[in-house]
């Protein structure tokens, strides 16, 4: 019964969906039926955030089971019951748009939704698995769902191959790891590698390395990251949105909890490859989107850049970490969601117009969309005051690096260094709405209505994102209250990696 109290929002959420599965399939496909569905989706999540609420509020805790009863879970599953809201709103008018009918896609979110969720909630290498299996069967259906477009197909198939193929890293790396323990729980693990004195034992070594590429692949991690960019120009622009965030923040929280629960012992073991992994990765995504004239590509880029900058919070080694990844997943996931936002309300049947340069004279006619598009990008971009959240969130990042075990200076300093960089691409996108003179044929730029809940959407994620760069303290007691941290040790961190 406790096991099924712990799990009551990821229960809404599973049979939310599969009751919407069934309305989606009686009957023809139309408009309509896609709206209904998606609005009763929504519904599945307010409903199932309620619950993540209540059992914040009554402070619910629960020993070292299989799901994990703590705020750095509940935290991780309102951020991702948001993000699936916003993904479903942009699809209310985006789907219309493209004639995307079938209301299966707003089922198909909902069901990912509810694997992410069970990922954060995983304490055991069995359920990440399932999780992260339920997530991504899903989301391979959703980057195909626009069956009029050669790209939506390729990058499915792409996404499909090389999601399974790292699924299969991960799957043998927890078969290793099972093997040198004897047991697929993260506390156990953690135990018996303390206890049996076995932090060198190549099976396991082998498996924790197996593990770290899989997570690699999910979270786009350089210079496993190969699949991003065409996966997120092809798919829909609302499910782009959801994968650079909800998909990202639901690997990340997996990603950590394993790490820092389960091989907190083995920390000299990974540090240098996470070391390693940061740095690259936060040096190619910000390159490679310098040269990127596709927003939903430089976006992308962009995507693999801020998974760089995460992962500093696993290179600190320190479990009170967690609460710098929480904030940073906050502020990540509601300036992403608000520059696709954008994307989807200027954009056109077939999407033919997403050049950077499309965008040029946006404040003359649509000002309200190039101020919320402006301050997203300076979020990204971690600027004060007028990038909201985003620079507390890299602060947070940055504080964590410093004030580690092992301070990580270094990579502290090539935070800072690729995010002046990226101010090379963020800026660029500003300079040309509010500074370029607007072309005398551009159709992203004519005036037109925006739908409703794409309104929502920018709305409201922007004005988040302004209230908590003025006002971060509200977020701030929650990512670091009681419960909000992971529960390892914080062990020394090895020497090999200069500070």
């Amino acid at each position: 019964m406790q096991l099924i109290a712990a799990l009551t929002p990821d229960i809404i959420m599973m049979v939310g969906g599969m009751v919407l599965m069934l309305v989606s399939a009686w009957g023809t496909e139309s408009v309509e039926r896609q709206r209904r569905v998606g609005t009763a989706a929504i519904g599945v999540c307010v409903v199932s955030a309620v619950f993540v609420v209540y059992f914040m509020a009554v402070h619910a805790t629960a020993g070292a089971g299989v799901i994990a009863v703590d705020n750095f879970r509940w935290i991780v599953d309102l951020v991702l019951l948001a993000a699936t809201a916003g993904t479903i709103a942009l699809g209310l008018d985006y789907n219309t748009r493209e004639g995307i009918l079938p209301a299966e896609s707003h089922v198909l979110v909902i069901f990912a939704t509810s694997g992410m969720m069970i990922l954060a909630a995983a304490r055991d290498l069995t359920i990440v698995f399932l999780g992260i299996e339920l997530m991504s069967i899903a989301v391979y259906i959703l980057t195909g769902m626009n069956r009029r477009s050669e790209k939506s197909a390729e990058g499915a198939i792409k996404y499909f191959l090389l999601g399974a193929f790292s699924t299969g890293f991960l799957l043998y790396g927890i078969a290793l790891v099972y093997g040198a323990t004897g047991t697929t729980s993260l506390t156990l693990i953690g135990e018996r590698v303390a206890a049996h004195q076995i932090m060198s034992a190549p099976m396991l070594l082998i498996g924790i390395g197996l593990m770290l590429i899989g997570f690699g692949f999910k979270v786009a991690l350089a210079p496993f990251h190969m699949w991003a960019p065409d996966v997120y120009e092809g798919a829909p622009t609302p499910i782009t949105a959801y994968m650079a965030a909800a998909v990202k923040a639901a690997a990340f929280a997996a990603f950590l909890r394993v790490f820092l629960e389960a091989f907190a012992g083995e920390i000299p073991s990974w540090h240098v490859a996470v070391w390693w992994l940061a740095a690259i990765t936060m040096v190619v995504g910000n390159l490679i989107a310098l040269a990127s004239k596709d927003i939903k590509r430089l976006l992308a880029y962009s995507s693999i850049a801020h998974a760089g900058y995460i992962l500093v919070v696993l290179a600190s080694g320190q479990a009170l970490g967690s609460s710098a990844f929480l904030f940073y997943i906050v502020a990540y996931t509601l300036a992403t969601f608000g520059a696709f936002g954008v994307v989807v309300a200027l954009g056109q049947s077939g999407e033919p117009y997403l050049n950077v340069d499309d965008y040029a004279g946006l404040w003359t006619v649509r000002p309200w969309l190039s101020v919320s598009m402006a301050v997203c990008m300076l979020s990204l971009l971690g600027f004060p005051i007028f990038g909201g959240a985003g620079f507390f969130a890299k602060w947070y990042v940055i504080q964590s690096a410093l004030y580690a075990p092992e301070p990580q200076t270094r990579l502290a300093v090539l935070l800072v260094l690729t995010s002046v960089v990226s101010a090379g691409y963020y800026m660029y996108v500003v300079l040309v709405m509010f500074m370029k003179p607007r072309r005398e044929v551009n159709t992203v730029s004519d005036p037109r209505s925006v739908g409703a809940a794409t309104r929502w959407v920018i709305g409201l994620s922007t004005v988040i994102l302004l209230f908590l760069g003025v006002y971060p303290n509200a977020l701030v007691s929650l990512t670091q209250g009681k419960g909000s941290y992971l529960r390892a040790p914080t062990p020394q961190v090895s020497q090999v990696v200069p500070r």
